[in-house]
Formats: structure tokens, C-alpha cells, sequence
């Protein structure tokens, strides 16, 4: 199976494109188990559900929800996990979701591996890398990208992350200016590059080639000599 990384939006013009694989891999799984049902876990981290629903309409009424709606501070338990054919971790502060899924990033790990599909969308995505960036917007105090995008943090700031991929993703690439600072944190030696991913875009990372859906682009950074190599991938 496949992890998927979506790159914030949820215009729902876009959900069939960029949730259609996610889903169809959901129903696999679920029949390799006997379900006739698929069950998908859904994690977010912020003030309310509102999010948490907007991604369970998003999947659409062929799976059943099961929603986990933590609060800044709170952390996940293994509970959220069990028997689920697919999980969603949500938007919105990084950092907190990042402290919220370390404690079971073992658990997704193993169930990744055992065959269940992993989309992670906006924090979601960038807290799947091993080395995640979760947020700032400076580099020794000057600015490189809007404060917008900063999650709160001051100096970019990079950690580990669930160890989904060994590739760091940045999201909201052109729609916030957010590409910038995974340029500057390449050019700069903190990564060794990465992949920033537009709204309403999702990267399928499985076996065989990379696949783009959706409305926008990824945008690949790699260091190259003498500067900085950008390019596109498009959907």
C-alpha cells in the first residue's frame, strides 16, 4: 500500500482526484481482512471537530469514520488505531501534531508496513518524514519565507518526524509561498532537499513510480552545485 501526501486546500471540486486512490486502497485492504465496510481512522489536533468532519466528507459515505479529535497538548494512544484500513492524520499546527503522534509513530510504521494506506494532509504530510520540517520562517534572522507559514516558530526548525519516508516535505508550496523556505533550508545545509506539495495535490508515494493527482504540481529541491536545482512534477 501506499502513503499519500496531500497538500492542504480540501476544495472539494478536487476530493474524487485527490482522495480516489487513498480510497480505493482502503477497500482492498478492508477485503484482504474480510470487512465488507472499510474503517478508516481519522487524527486531527486543534480546537474542535470541524476538521475532523470535513475530512470524514471528503472520504465520501462508502467508509465508516473513526474520529479522534485531540486538543494542542494532547497526545494519541494506540487506540485510535486498531483495526482501521486506512489512516488520516489532519491539518493545522505542525508542531502539535507532531507531539501528538510521536508517542504511536511506531504503531503507524508497523500498520503502514503490514499493508494499511497512510494520507497525511497539510501537518499530516510533513510530520511523515524522518528528518520533518515543522515550521519557521528565518534563517539566522532573516526572513525567507512569509510568517504566515511560520507554525510559531521563529528559525526554521527541523525534527524527527514518523519515519514514514526519507524525504522532507514542505506543503501550501505555491499557494502560501511556504517553497521558499524549503529552498532556503536546502541552500542553507539543513536538508538535503525535499518535495514541496501545492494545494489540492496529492503525491502517492508505493511500489513502482511517484504519482501525482490533483489540481497543482510538486515541486522538487535538491542542492546542486553552486546553488539550489528546482523543478515540477505535474498531476
Amino acid at each position: 500500500m501506499s502513503v499519500h501526501l496531500v497538500g492542504g486546500g480540501g476544495d472539494p471540486v478536487h476530493d474524487a482526484e485527490v482522495f480516489g486512490t487513498f480510497l480505493s486502497e482502503v477497500t482492498f485492504q478492508a477485503s484482504q481482512v474480510g470487512r465488507d465496510e472499510p474503517i478508516v481512522a481519522i487524527i486531527t489536533v486543534g480546537p474542535g471537530s470541524a476538521h475532523a468532519d470535513e475530512l470524514a466528507a471528503s472520504l465520501g459515505v462508502s467508509v465508516q469514520t473513526r474520529r479522534t479529535v485531540l486538543a494542542p497538548g494532547d497526545t494519541a494512544a494506540l487506540t485510535a488505531l486498531g483495526a482501521v484500513d486506512g489512516i488520516v492524520i489532519g491539518g493545522g499546527v505542525t508542531p502539535d501534531y507532531l507531539a501528538a503522534l510521536l508517542p504511536i509513530a511506531g504503531e503507524i510504521r508497523r500498520q503502514v508496513s503490514a499493508g494499511v494506506p497512510y494520507l497525511g494532509f497539510s501537518a499530516g504530510a510533513m510530520i511523515a518524514a524522518e528528518r520533518a520540517l515543522i515550521g519557521g520562517w528565518r534563517i539566522g534572522g532573516v526572513e525567507v519565507t512569509p510568517e504566515d507559514v511560520s507554525e510559531g516558530l521563529d528559525e526554521i526548525t527541523l525534527a524527527q518526524g514518523i519515519g514514514l519516508l526519507d524525504v522532507t516535505v514542505d506543503v501550501h508550496a505555491a499557494q502560501s509561498g511556504s517553497l521558499s523556505r524549503l529552498i532556503a533550508a536546502t541552500e542553507a545545509g539543513l536538508v538535503d532537499g525535499g518535495l514541496a506539495i501545492d494545494e489540492n495535490t496529492v503525491l502517492v508515494i508505493g511500489e513502482g513510480a511517484l504519482r501525482v493527482l490533483g489540481a497543482g504540481s510538486i515541486w522538487k529541491v535538491s542542492q546542486a552545485d553552486g546553488g539550489v536545482l528546482v523543478s515540477t512534477i505535474g498531476a
